[in-house]
């Protein structure tokens, strides 16, 4: 799935270089900070989709930084990747212990990282319905606190609308009919029409603003999340 936005959290200038060149060959849209403190707030205010995190940092080392995210609700269930020029083993299991999804030990294949790369964020989309957090390209959705996220900013949906977004973010891809999303959101027995389902998908895309185009319409179906 293109279009996933990675954080890169670095300090060696040539290896920044040489991830972001790669990763945007595979159309990831790629962003990177070369101390640990402007990483933390990158992370937190942008919510990347998975996060390449060096262990050894000016200001905050990367376990730290793993550690602040992964204990956060907003932030926990973003995929970490920790990069490192350490290959002892105490530095990967306490990497682990701290959160960290996944480890590679410098130097390393790109190829091979872009394989790990991939493979976490599959297995973070695979897993986000069974949490109470769900994250897509930015937007988070709370359950537990039912608040919702764009770019760190707050916006405010009604119920209907946070469970029809909740719906189509679960399953990128997937196409709805609107007789489904209403039967999903609503439940079966209730009594609206169908193109209800429309007038609530217009309010969700104009309260995305510059993300409504990932809510896109199936012609002759209904409507589906971009893949």
């Amino acid at each position: 799935m293109a279009g996933e936005r990675i954080l890169i959290i670095e300090d060696e200038p040539t290896l920044i270089d040489v991830l972001t060149y790669n990763l945007q060959s595979q159309q990831y849209v790629v962003h990177s900070r070369d101390n640990g403190v402007d990483g933390l707030a990158a992370a937190k205010k942008h919510l990347p989709d998975l996060i390449l995190l060096d262990l050894m940092l000016p200001g905050i080392d990367g376990l730290e930084i793993c550690r602040n995210l992964k204990s956060s609700q907003v932030t926990q269930n973003i995929p970490i990747l920790m990069l490192t020029a350490k290959s002892e083993e105490i530095d990967e299991l306490v990497g682990f212990q701290m959160g960290a999804d996944d480890y590679v030990t410098k130097p390393f294949k790109v190829a091979l990282l872009l394989v790990r790369i991939k493979s976490l964020l599959r297995r973070s989309i695979q897993s986000t319905n069974e949490k109470d957090v769900l994250k897509y390209r930015g937007i988070v959705l709370d359950r537990f606190q039912y608040k919702t996220l764009n770019d760190g900013n707050v916006i405010q949906l009604t119920p209907t609308e946070f469970e029809l977004l909740w719906q189509l973010i679960a399953h990128p891809g997937r196409a709805y009919s609107r007789y489904d999303l209403m039967e999903s959101v609503m439940g079966d027995n209730t009594l609206v029409l169908e193109r209800t389902i429309d007038v609530h998908i217009r309010a969700l895309r104009k309260k995305l603003g510059d993300k409504a185009e990932l809510i896109e319409t199936v012609r002759g179906v209904g409507y589906r999340i971009q893949n």
